[in-house]
């Protein structure tokens, strides 16, 4: 790997670890309403965070996990989001570095960074939608509903810019197609699926579906194979029953990654295995 490949690598970590911090933030307070213009502060004492008090990571482990203030514990989830985030953007750079080739040859360096801009937002939803979920099990429309925008605004932009439109048609059927399958499960059974999972599954459809049609069939299956498999796993240490919810978006966007990372080679070798 030559030195630019890693300093870009690297500016990708650290951008990570800042967008991890606004990260807190959304979980936090769009579930509960909260403005994300309300400066930071300390729930027990109201003692406001300093701006050196909200480094990522470094900051927490400073303060060895406490308020400066008052010694209210802060939770471990506050950095660990935020290095989650920086090694998915580490994650999405290392393959945007790729990313001429993947955008079916075509030779286009603004269109590649177009495509690893989208995917950078993907990543940072994924994460703040997987924990909203588990915390609330809900899907703020507030994230679900722009990210339709964004998604097909930043495609449409790489498509001007030298990227196959016929790509941007994929995404497009894709996301039409993911929504309209979740739409139908809801409707055959309305307590197995949320309005959000239906909401998001267009977004998921529309990533996938730029990738190739392989990822957007791997992407979608992948997401209930988990969501199974963890569900089957919690009846056996009898931590859940059949009635118990679970919040299924977390499992929607695990899916879609494994889809959006693995899908083109796994949907190849499915397709090898029935045609010799």
């Amino acid at each position: 790997m030559n030195p630019l490949s890693i300093y870009l690598l690297a500016l990708a970590g650290l951008f990570g670890l800042v967008i991890g911090s606004f990260l807190n933030v959304v979980i936090h307070r769009v579930p509960a309403g909260i403005p994300l213009t309300r400066a930071s502060s300390c729930p027990r004492c109201d003692a406001p965070v300093r701006p050196w008090q909200n480094v990522p990571v470094v900051s927490w482990l400073a303060l060895r996990g406490r308020c400066a203030a008052c010694g209210l514990p802060i939770s471990r989830r506050y950095p660990l989001v935020e290095a989650a985030t920086a090694a998915a953007f580490v994650l999405v750079a290392w393959i945007a570095l790729d990313a001429d080739r993947a955008i079916a040859g075509v030779p286009a360096t603004g269109a590649a960074v177009t495509v690893a801009a989208a995917l950078l937002y993907f990543a940072a939803i994924s994460i703040a939608l997987t924990l909203i979920d588990l915390d609330v099990h809900r899907l703020p429309n507030a994230i679900v509903l722009p990210s339709y925008g964004v998604a097909l605004g930043l495609f449409t932009l790489a498509c001007l810019l030298g990227a196959p439109w016929v790509s941007l048609g994929r995404a497009a059927v894709g996301g039409a197609a993911l929504f309209a399958f979740y739409l139908v499960l809801r409707s055959v059974r309305p307590g197995a699926m949320g309005g959000g999972d239906v909401k998001l599954a267009g977004v998921v459809g529309i990533y996938l579906g730029w990738l190739g049609w392989g990822p957007l069939v791997v992407g979608g299956f992948a997401a209930f194979v988990l969501g199974g498999v963890f569900g089957v796993a919690l009846m056996i240490s009898r931590r859940a029953g059949r009635s118990t919810a679970i919040p299924f978006g977390p499992w929607m966007i695990a899916g879609a990654w494994v889809g959006i990372l693995v899908g083109v080679p796994l949907a190849e070798g499915y397709v090898g295995l029935l045609v010799p």
